[in-house]
């Protein structure tokens, strides 16, 4: 797979059974969470699920399937493996290149994966993001996450896609919104105030986990290859957030924001790296354009979407990501500290104080 390009057709594959025009498609979606779910929703028969593809016979797992669905962004932060970042890369790339070796063992036609826009990355005059775009370069320290385990997906999928079966598509969408879904963006509005970082505007685009799900199947039904952004046609500027939200902003400034939350993660205080920070506080928007282009439109625009966004997550209280009982949240009140990160640190120092009272 060439990242950006898109071929269409169905070619075949030598030694795989032809498909009779019209039989339907058998589907097999791997992965866990609401993401899973719902795009396992979106075929109305002949669908599987698999948490993961065993290590022992893979190929058995899939047998039978002419369409392989895999699940990399879960859209579930509770659930995330907490491993040391090079355990996790390798047991991500093992288990991607076990999916792609049982689809390809099996004849499967199509091979899709559900990743996110944040591989390309966020930052203070991000420009919108076109499925043609190369992956910037990233440090070391940005690999870290959610955003490495999605680089490690598609690297194994970039070098399975040059082959001339089967078809390997990689959807990136927006920020996933909808029942269920648990990120460090849905939880950047369980926070009191809205985050944001001097000199940064930060516009804001959703997708609704049914759309993205629709956009997987019409990929698959279009034989749509290469890289496919998803989001909803609209973008929000930040004074309709906060008055769609009744939020309030507070701005800090860049190096305070990333240090602090920094420390937070270092003592397992913030459930996501530093680095994924930067993703609710600079842009990173997408142009669905090719998706557009063969046909595809989105039921939901980001306005309905930050609708169901804000009554997903009421009556939660997030601190730097981390939900927050309400003793704690009301002690984030009476400090003053509206802000996630920075209530997390004033949180800490009234608890010090008190035990030194």
């Amino acid at each position: 797979m060439v990242a950006g390009q898109i071929r269409s057709g169905r070619s075949a594959r030598p030694g795989a059974a032809a498909v009779a025009p019209g039989t339907p498609d058998e589907v097999v979606v791997i992965g866990r969470g609401p993401i899973a779910t719902s795009v396992a929703s979106a075929w109305d028969g002949n669908v599987r699920t698999l948490d993961e593809v065993p290590e022992q016979n893979p190929q058995d797992a899939l047998a039978g399937a002419t369409v392989v669905v895999l699940v990399a962004h879960s859209g579930d932060l509770v659930a995330a493996v907490v491993k040391g970042r090079r355990e996790r890369e390798a047991a991500v790339v093992a288990h991607t290149q076990r999916v792609l070796g049982a689809a390809r063992a099996v004849g499967a036609r199509h091979v899709v994966a559900v990743g996110s826009a944040v591989v390309h990355g966020a930052w203070t005059d991000r420009p919108q993001i076109y499925d043609a775009d190369p992956l910037p370069r990233t440090d070391d320290a940005a690999r870290d996450g959610l955003v490495g385990d999605l680089l490690a997906v598609e690297a194994v999928l970039e070098r399975g896609g040059r082959r001339r079966s089967p078809l390997v598509t990689v959807l990136r969408p927006a920020a996933v919104v909808g029942p269920g879904v648990d990120t460090f963006v849905t939880r950047h509005f369980e926070a009191p105030r809205l985050l944001t970082v001097r000199g940064a505007v930060r516009p804001w685009q959703f997708v609704h986990v049914d759309d993205l799900a629709a956009a997987v199947r019409f990929a698959v039904d279009h034989a749509l290859a290469g890289v496919l952004t998803v989001g909803a046609p609209d973008v929000l500027d930040p004074a309709q957030v906060e008055a769609a939200s009744g939020m309030r902003r507070v701005e800090l400034a860049a190096a305070t924001a990333f240090g602090t939350a920094e420390r937070l993660h270092r003592v397992g205080v913030l459930p996501a790296p530093a680095s994924e920070l930067a993703f609710v506080v600079y842009p990173w928007t997408v142009a669905t354009d090719r998706l557009r282009a063969a046909g595809w439109e989105p039921r939901w625009s980001s306005a309905a979407c930050l609708d169901v966004l804000l009554e997903g997550v009421q009556g939660r209280v997030a601190v730097a990501g981390r939900r927050v009982g309400t003793r704690d949240a009301a002690t984030l009140g009476a400090a003053g500290a509206a802000v996630a990160l920075i209530g997390t640190a004033a949180v800490w120092r009234q608890a010090r104080a008190r035990r030194r009272g």
